[in-house]
């Protein structure tokens, strides 16, 4: 990003695009992560650039249910990997909760590098994909998955998720936290709590609600969250843009 100077307007935006290009390079990021990240960049664009009321009021939720649950795992993928391996890692200390690949397009190559930048920005056991645990209601490469992690895990943190999977996940009985531009998605209608916001915005925010909780800053009841409700406000924003 030498070439592009600060004061440019849409220079995070660029930042952001050139991290995915810089993650195919490394054979971290597919190249259709480069479609999926331009989807997620029109949306992004469409919501203003920035962190909502409605992601805000997700991201406390998610903070509540991550904390609180008894075998959380964060899940990551090519995108989110090239995107925010640095506070994935921090997460995971957070929450005590584990790391595990598991990617859409099937490739070894691309799992292990994966993994190598994780443990670059600090993380220690890295969880891969095993054939010695597969889920229930998916046919893709994403069924396969770690006996210790998501196998077993009540609820998983899976920014950038695909449909398919998030559905299977719940079906199981699965609690999903997702972060998901687009809030007419499959994904973001599936899950239990979905964060209509980018995710290099909302993993710092949700790092800083973790704080908080274990510092005892929770306020009290935690107040009522519905997923739908949420994103029908992350809808209407959207849609105000465009009209």
């Amino acid at each position: 990003m030498t070439d592009v100077p600060r004061s440019h307007p849409r220079y995070e935006s660029l930042r952001i695009r050139d991290a995915i290009v810089a993650g195919v390079k490394r054979g971290i990021t597919s190249e259709h992560g480069l479609i999926a990240h331009g989807r997620g960049e029109a949306f992004d664009y469409l919501l203003g650039e920035r962190t909502h009321g409605f992601a805000l009021a997700a991201i406390d939720a998610a903070a509540r249910m991550l904390a609180h649950a008894s075998h959380p795992v964060i899940s990551v993928n090519g995108n989110v990997a090239a995107l925010a391996a640095a506070d994935l890692v921090r997460l995971s200390e957070a929450l005590e909760a584990p790391l595990e690949v598991n990617i859409f397009h099937a490739s070894k190559s691309r799992e292990l590098a994966i993994r190598s930048v994780l443990q670059e920005h600090g993380a220690g056991e890295v969880l891969m994909p095993s054939t010695d645990a597969a889920l229930d209601f998916i046919d893709s490469n994403r069924k396969f998955v770690h006996p210790e992690g998501i196998f077993r895990a009540d609820a998983i943190f899976v920014p950038l998720e695909d449909g398919d999977r998030c559905q299977a996940l719940r079906r199981m009985g699965k609690a999903v936290v997702t972060v998901d531009l687009n809030p007419m998605s499959r994904t973001a209608r599936s899950a239990s709590i979905t964060i209509v916001d980018n995710v290099v915005r909302a993993l710092p925010l949700l790092l800083d609600g973790l704080r908080k909780l274990a510092a005892g800053g929770d306020g009290g009841h935690p107040p009522a969250f519905d997923n739908l409700t949420q994103l029908a406000a992350a809808e209407r924003a959207v849609r105000s843009h465009v009209d």
